[in-house]
């Protein structure tokens, strides 16, 4: 009996056990609580689909929920303890509130709207040029975002003053190109290059510098100006290859510095990318053949230009200068001029009847159409004879 006694206590304590088991189990699982909110667009209307994320701070923790037709959202269940929510619109985190705490039983609200949103932002963004926080910024952003910010705030600081030392190089490179002061004007571009390689314009005149300071050498010492001239126009055309006035300069550059080769292919490249200006730019390259001494060369890109623009008035003057150097004198004392010389004249007086070239263009048509004196008389003689009569 005393036996059959113990195996009956022995049972209820078991029972009894597992009870309190399950009591404290049930106790463990009602300690929850839940997070809600709505959630706008910019326009105040109810955001559909949106991502919330409820990311738990003080042991790790995960959960996901989706904005309904309504833009609400609800998630019930979580663990009492720290959360940081999160808006995701388009895969990109777009708001956030940090140090949310759940309740036991109770609803926490968390809305989200995103012209506030963006307000915030706008507001963090100006923050960052001050690196001055507010209070409650400084409130709702966490450590991790906190130390971003003030890495952006540097970085911009930096940037800044790398901007003013750029612009400083660049305005006094400017000034000493415009005053023709080459010497000054390459040290200011140097240095501009040295702030910032990847600024395009910066080499671009730093080739004009060298280019300029060429011309006032000679010799060995003008071959190495235009050497770094070349060197500088390479790096500003590789930054911005699609620029036509690059590709022009530089081929009046090594025009100058006596490789017509290149320069003929980089003039075609210009020609090419900005087909409407080809006439300036053959009209160019021709004028630089002149002034060098080549007005054979010449005459052909003054046709090529005539034959890209027949309305650019310069190119047909020159291309009849040029070809007046065929001009033959028959042994009568007529002129015979060059097949194309007397249509050039001619389409440039049409185009600019009062222009720069006007007068010449006309006493070339002139020489062309009548008689060359091969004989000289002087008219003071000529008078004294006539009263010794």
């Amino acid at each position: 009996m005393a036996s059959k006694q113990s195996a009956e206590r022995a049972i209820l304590r078991s029972l009894l056990g597992f009870l309190g088991l399950f009591l404290f189990c049930a106790s463990a699982w009602g300690q929850t609580g839940s997070l809600s909110g709505d959630v706008k667009d910019p326009d105040g209307k109810p955001m559909v689909g949106a991502l919330v994320k409820i990311e738990r701070t003080d042991i790790k923790g995960n959960y996901k929920v989706k904005t309904d037709k309504k833009g609400h959202y609800f998630h019930a269940g979580l663990p009492l303890g720290t959360y940081n929510v999160i808006l995701e619109v388009e895969g990109k985190d777009v708001d956030r509130v940090n140090g949310v705490h759940t309740k036991l039983g109770d609803e926490v609200p968390i809305n989200f709207n995103m012209a506030e949103a963006k307000a915030k932002q706008q507001a963090l963004a100006k923050a960052a040029e001050t690196g001055q926080l507010t209070k409650e910024q400084e409130r709702g952003m966490s450590a991790a975002e906190k130390a971003a910010l003030e890495k952006q705030t540097k970085e911009r600081s930096a940037a800044m003053q790398k901007n003013k030392a750029l612009n400083d190089a660049f305005n006094t490179g400017r000034e000493a190109l415009t005053a023709k002061q080459w010497d000054a004007a390459v040290q200011a571009f140097q240095k501009g290059s040295e702030i910032d390689p990847n600024q395009h314009m910066i080499w671009a005149y730093l080739a004009d510098a060298y280019s300029g300071l060429a011309a006032t050498k000679s010799g060995q010492e003008q071959q190495d100006a235009y050497a770094k001239a070349i060197e500088a126009y390479n790096k500003a055309i590789a930054l911005k290859p699609d620029d036509a006035a690059y590709h022009n300069n530089y081929a009046l550059l090594l025009a100058r510095a006596g490789k017509m080769d290149e320069a003929k292919g980089e003039l075609q490249k210009a020609a090419q990318l900005e087909p409407a200006a080809a006439g300036k730019y053959y009209y160019n390259l021709g004028a630089v053949l002149v002034n060098t001494g080549k007005t054979a060369e010449a005459e052909d890109f003054f046709k090529k230009a005539i034959e890209a623009d027949p309305n650019y008035a310069p190119a047909q003057f020159q291309y009849a200068t040029a070809l007046s150097a065929k001009l033959v004198t028959k042994p009568d004392g007529s002129v015979e001029a060059p097949p194309g010389m007397k249509e050039a004249l001619e389409k440039y007086l049409q185009l600019d009847p009062n222009g720069q070239f006007a007068e010449a263009a006309k006493g070339m048509l002139q020489m062309v159409g009548g008689k060359i004196e091969t004989k000289y008389e002087n008219p003071a003689a000529a008078k004294k004879a006539g009263r010794k009569k």
